[in-house]
C-alpha cells in the first residue's frame, strides 16, 4: 500500500500569565461565585515569570530543545526561546499576535503599546517574512487608541480586557449586541486560538524551509467553535488560519473530537493524501485559554508554581510517499467504537492490542507509545495522578495478558517504550501529537522503527453522549518503497499476516 508520510511537525507556546488570571475558566468561575475567596488573592504568588517557563524542562522539550526521554532525572539543557520544532513568546507579543489575526478590528490596543509592539515586530523574529511584506502587513494595523476608550469598553461594552503585568494595555470587543455566540469572551478565545495556531503554521515553514504554496489543504482540530447565533460552531478556523499564516493554494476545514481530534485529523490527512485528494495536508490546532490555570487551585493548596499558564499550539505536514519519511498505517488503527464502552481495559484493548493484532505485532514492537502526554506536574497535585505513566502501566498490563511480556518485565517495557510528560494541559494538545515531531526525527535516524499515536477523548463533555472516544495509528519507518498502489499487498504484509495466523495457532494450543 502506498501510504502518505509525516513529513514533519512545530510548536509554540505563548506565555499568559495575565489571561491565567482574567480568562482561565478556574479563575473566572471564582471570581463570580466567590469573588473574596483566599485562591484569587494568593493565585498571583504562584504565576511564574517568562524567563521561569522558558527554563521549564517539558516547555523546552515540547518546542524540540529537550528530548522527552531526558526529562528523567535532572536533565542538563540550555533553556532558550527558539527551538529545534518551534518556539515560546512572552505574553505582550502574543496579543500583538492577535491584533495580526483580527479581521473586524475588535482587538483594540493601547497607543504606546501598539507602537512598541510594532516596532518589535518590524526588527524581531515573529514576522517571518521579508521587511517589505511585514510592512504591508502592519499598514493593515490601525493606530492604537487612547487607554479611557478602552476602559469604557470593558466598563460599558462588555469588552474583554488585556493585560501585560497587571497593566491594562488593551481589549476585544464584542462583536454584537445581542449574539451569546459573538460577545468578548467567546472572540477572545476563538482569537486567542487562531493566532497561537498560525504562530506554530509560521514555525513550521521556518523550520522547515517549507514554501507555503504546496500547502494544498488545512485541517485544523483544535476545541475551540466559532460561529454565530444561527450556526453555532459552524466557522472555518483552517481557512481563517490559512489565510493570516500565508498559506494561499490552501482550502481548509475543521474537525472536532475533543481531546482525539488531532489524532483524527492526522488520519484524516493520511487518507486524503493516500487517496489522491489532496498533495500536501496541514494538521494545525491552536491553544485554549480556558485551560490556563486549571488545576490552579490544587497548586495553591500546595503552594507549587502554576505550571498552566502558557497557551499550546501544533502543526504537523502531511504529504505523499516519498520513500523517506515515515509511512502512516491508515490501515492499521485502533478504534474506539459504540460498542466498546468505557472500561479502561476495554478502551486500551480496542486502541492497543487489536490493531497490533491485526498487524502481527507484539506490543514490545512498538518502540515508543506516544499517548496522553499531560505534565503531571499540572495534574499530579489535583489528585488526577501521572496521566501517561497511567496509559503506559495498562498497555505493559495488557502485554502481560496477550503473553508478549512477563509481569516482572513491566518496569523495563514503561521506561523504554513510554516517555514522561511534558505537553502544557490543553486539552486536545497532549494527546498523542506532542511527540511527532521527535517521531520523524527518531524514526529517521534509526533510533526507533516505529510508534503508535494514540488520542483519547471525553465525549460526554458535551452532555449529548455518554461515550468515551479514542483512536490509534501506527507510524513507521519507510521501507524506500513508492511503487506499490493502495491496495496491493506487499512482502512485509504478507510476512506479518503470516506471523499474526501461526500467533493465533500457537495460542490456540
Amino acid at each position: 500500500m502506498n501510504y502518505a508520510v509525516l513529513k514533519g511537525a512545530s510548536y509554540a507556546l505563548a506565555h499568559a500569565p495575565d489571561m491565567v488570571m482574567h480568562n482561565g475558566t478556574t479563575q473566572s468561575v471564582e471570581r463570580t461565585v466567590n469573588p473574596n475567596s483566599s485562591y484569587l488573592s494568593e493565585v498571583k504568588k504562584y504565576l511564574r515569570s517568562f524567563e521561569q517557563a522558558v527554563n521549564y524542562g517539558p516547555n523546552q522539550a515540547y518546542i524540540g530543545n529537550l528530548h522527552p526521554d531526558e526529562l528523567r532525572g535532572e536533565p542538563n539543557f540550555e533553556a532558550k526561546t527558539d527551538g529545534k520544532f518551534g518556539r515560546i513568546i512572552n505574553e505582550a507579543d502574543f496579543i500583538f499576535l492577535m491584533k495580526l489575526a483580527d479581521s473586524f478590528d475588535l482587538v483594540w490596543l493601547e497607543k504606546s503599546f501598539m507602537a512598541e509592539r510594532q516596532a518589535d515586530y518590524l526588527a524581531g523574529e515573529l514576522s517571518y517574512r521579508s521587511k517589505g511584506e511585514v510592512e504591508a502587513e502592519l499598514v493593515k494595523v490601525k493606530e492604537g487608541s487612547p487607554l479611557s476608550e478602552i476602559e469604557a469598553l470593558i466598563k460599558n461594552e462588555g469588552a474583554e480586557g488585556l493585560y501585560v503585568h497587571e497593566k491594562l494595555v488593551g481589549c476585544i470587543k464584542k462583536a454584537h449586541d445581542v449574539d451569546i455566540n459573538l460577545n468578548a469572551h467567546t472572540i477572545f478565545e476563538n482569537l486567542a486560538a487562531k493566532a497561537s495556531a498560525v504562530l506554530a503554521v509560521k514555525e513550521y515553514l521556518k523550520k522547515y524551509k517549507l514554501d507555503p504554496k504546496i500547502i494544498d489543504l488545512v485541517i485544523e482540530c483544535s476545541e475551540e467553535a466559532c460561529g454565530d447565533m444561527n450556526q453555532r460552531g459552524g466557522g472555518n478556523f483552517a481557512k481563517a488560519i490559512a489565510e493570516v499564516a500565508g498559506l494561499s493554494n490552501a482550502t481548509g476545514f475543521d474537525i472536532r473530537g475533543f481531546c482525539a481530534a488531532p489524532t483524527h485529523a492526522l488520519v484524516t490527512a493520511a487518507s486524503l493524501v493516500q487517496g489522491g485528494a489532496y498533495g500536501h495536508v496541514l494538521v494545525v490546532a491552536g491553544g485554549a485559554t480556558a485551560k490556563l490555570g486549571m488545576n490552579g487551585k490544587s497548586n495553591v493548596a500546595k503552594q507549587l508554581p502554576i505550571v498552566e499558564d502558557v497557551i499550546g499550539a501544533f502543526a504537523a505536514l502531511v504529504g505523499p510517499n516519498d520513500g523517506q519519511h515515515p509511512i502512516i498505517r491508515t490501515d492499521l488503527l485502533g478504534k474506539h467504537k459504540v460498542a466498546t464502552g468505557s472500561a479502561p481495559q476495554a478502551v486500551m484493548t480496542a486502541l492497543i492490542s487489536e490493531p497490533l493484532a491485526k498487524a502481527g505485532l507484539k506490543v514490545t514492537d512498538i518502540d515508543k507509545y506516544s499517548v496522553e502526554m499531560q505534565d503531571p506536574n499540572a495534574t499530579k497535585p489535583a489528585g488526577a495522578g501521572d496521566v501517561p505513566e497511567g496509559n503506559y502501566k495498562m498497555i505493559a498490563a495488557i502485554g502481560v495478558k496477550i503473553g508478549d511480556l512477563t509481569r516482572e518485565e513491566m518496569p523495563a517495557f514503561i521506561l523504554k517504550h513510554g516517555m514522561p510528560g511534558f505537553a502544557p494541559t490543553q486539552g486536545h494538545i497532549p494527546s498523542g501529537v506532542p511527540y511527532l515531531g521527535f517521531a520523524v526525527e527518531d524514526i529517521l535516524s534509526g533510533k526507533i522503527k516505529r510508534t503508535m499515536i494514540v488520542g483519547k477523548g471525553s465525549l460526554f463533555l458535551g452532555r449529548m453522549t455518554n461515550l468515551f472516544d479514542g483512536i490509534s495509528v501506527i507510524i513507521e519507518k519507510n521501507p524506500g518503497d513508492t511503487t506499490h498502489q493502495a491496495g496491493a499487498i506487499t512482502k512485509e504484509e504478507i510476512n506479518q499476516y503470516l506471523a499474526n495466523a501461526l500467533r493465533d495457532f500457537a495460542n490456540s494450543l
